[in-house]
C-alpha cells in the first residue's frame, strides 16, 4: 500500500521509488535568509551547541562536527562540509526556511528521471590528440545505480585515473547505452578543411553519437524522450541540420551549462577517458610526451615533434588550423580578428 503525507505544503508518497537522495550527496549549499530566519537560524545554533567564531563580513559563523556555516551581511547563508547534506535536509529547509527540497529533487523535478541521451566532447581545445565525442542513454535504474559514485562533469575532475574508473562504470552499468565517436588527427584535419570551422565539425560529431545511439533502440528501455549536448554554436539548428532520419526522431536540446545534466557528464567522462588514451597512444607511437591543452610547454613539443620528424608528419597527431602548427614550424601568424555574433537575418 502506499500512503502519502504532507510536509509545509507539499505531499509525498511512501512509495519507495519516490524516496530520492541526491545523485551526490551536497557538501556546498547556499541561500538567502531573511532577518528573522537568521535570527531563527542563530537561536538554533546556539541551543545545539555550535561553536560561534568571528568572520570578516559576517553577521554570524558557527561550526560543529562536520558542519561549517557563515551568514554574511549580504544575507548570503553558506553551509559548508560534510554534514550539509543533513543539516540542510533536517535543519535548514524544514525548520528554517520552511521549505523541503534537498532530498526531494526528483519528486519536485521529475525530468531528473526522464530517460535521456546526454552528448559532450573532449579535445576541442587540445593541440595535440583526437576530438572525442561520445553520448550516454540513461533511465531511472541508471541512475539509482550511480547514486553517489561521483559521475560529474569530467572538468571537475583532474585525475586521468578517477576519469577512468568512471568510464568502467558507466560502460558496464546494466541498462546504459554508450557510444564514442574519436575523430583522429588526420580525419579531423581533412573535415576541417572540408567545413571550415570547429562549430560545423563539433555539430557532425555530436550528431554521429546521437544517430549511432538511436540505433542502439533496442538497448534503451524506456525509449529516450530527448538528447541534450552543449549549445557551442550561436545556431542552434547546426546540429539538428547534421542530423540524419533516425536522430531526427529525438527532441534535440542545446543549453548552456549543459554538463550539469548527469547524461551529459556522463558523456562528458567518455569522452575524455577516448582522449586521454588514444593521447597516450600517439606518444607510444612516436615515443614522445604530447602535452594536453595549448600552452608553452604544447608549444616546446610541437617545434621539437617538427625537429624530430618533419613539418608533414604534424597533422597525424595535432590540429593544425591552431596557431601552434605555425610557430612551430616558424612560420608569420595572421593578425588575430575580434569575434563578433553574427547579426540576426532581418525579415
Amino acid at each position: 500500500m502506499v500512503c502519502y503525507f504532507s510536509v509545509f505544503g507539499f505531499q509525498f508518497s511512501s512509495d519507495a521509488r519516490h524516496w530520492q537522495t541526491p545523485l551526490n550527496p551536497i557538501t556546498v549549499h547556499t541561500c538567502k535568509l531573511t532577518g528573522a530566519q537568521a535570527g531563527a537560524l542563530q537561536d538554533f545554533l546556539r541551543e545545539n551547541g555550535y561553536q560561534f567564531r568571528e568572520v570578516p563580513y559576517a553577521r554570524f559563523a558557527a561550526e560543529k562536527e562536520k558542519t561549517n556555516l557563515v551568514f554574511y551581511e549580504s544575507g548570503k547563508l553558506v553551509v559548508q562540509g560534510k554534514g550539509t547534506q543533513d543539516f540542510v535536509e533536517f535543519v535548514l529547509e524544514p525548520q528554517i526556511l520552511r521549505e523541503v527540497k534537498v532530498g526531494y529533487e526528483t519528486l519536485l523535478h521529475p525530468e531528473l528521471l526522464a530517460p535521456r541521451i546526454g552528448v559532450d566532447e573532449s579535445g576541442k581545445g587540445d593541440f595535440f590528440g583526437p576530438l572525442c565525442v561520445a553520448g550516454v542513454y540513461i533511465n531511472e535504474s541508471v541512475i539509482a545505480a550511480w547514486n553517489g559514485a561521483g559521475i560529474r562533469d569530467s572538468k571537475n575532475i583532474s585525475s586521468d585515473r578517477k576519469i577512468a574508473e568512471l568510464a568502467k562504470l558507466i560502460r558496464e552499468t546494466s541498462g546504459c547505452a554508450h557510444a564514442v565517436v574519436p575523430i583522429g588527427d588526420p580525419a579531423y584535419n581533412r573535415l576541417y578543411a572540408k567545413m571550415g570551422s570547429v562549430n560545423t565539425l563539433l555539430a557532425w560529431g555530436h550528431a554521429r553519437v546521437i544517430e549511432n545511439l538511436m540505433g542502439q533502440s533496442h538497448r534503451m528501455n524506456p525509449p529516450p524522450v530527448r538528447a541534450i549536448s552543449d549549445q557551442f554554436a550561436h545556431d542552434k539548428a547546426t546540429v539538428a541540420r547534421a542530423l540524419m532520419q533516425q536522430g531526427r526522431s529525438i527532441e534535440l536540446v542545446q543549453r548552456h551549462k549543459a554538463e550539469e545534466d548527469l547524461a551529459v557528464a556522463a558523456a562528458s567522462i567518455l569522452a575524455r577517458n577516448e582522449f586521454v588514451t588514444r593521447l597516450a597512444a600517439l606518444g607510444r607511437k612516436f615515443e614522445m610526451a604530447f602535452p594536453k591543452g595549448a600552452s608553452a610547454a604544447v608549444d616546446a613539443a610541437a617545434k621539437a615533434f617538427v625537429e624530430k620528424f618533419g613539418a608533414n608528419r604534424l597533422p597525424e597527431v595535432a590540429k593544425t588550423h591552431f596557431r601552434t602548427a605555425l610557430r612551430a614550424q616558424g612560420l608569420p601568424e595572421p593578425p588575430k580578428t575580434e569575434w563578433k555574433r553574427p547579426s540576426k537575418p532581418t525579415e
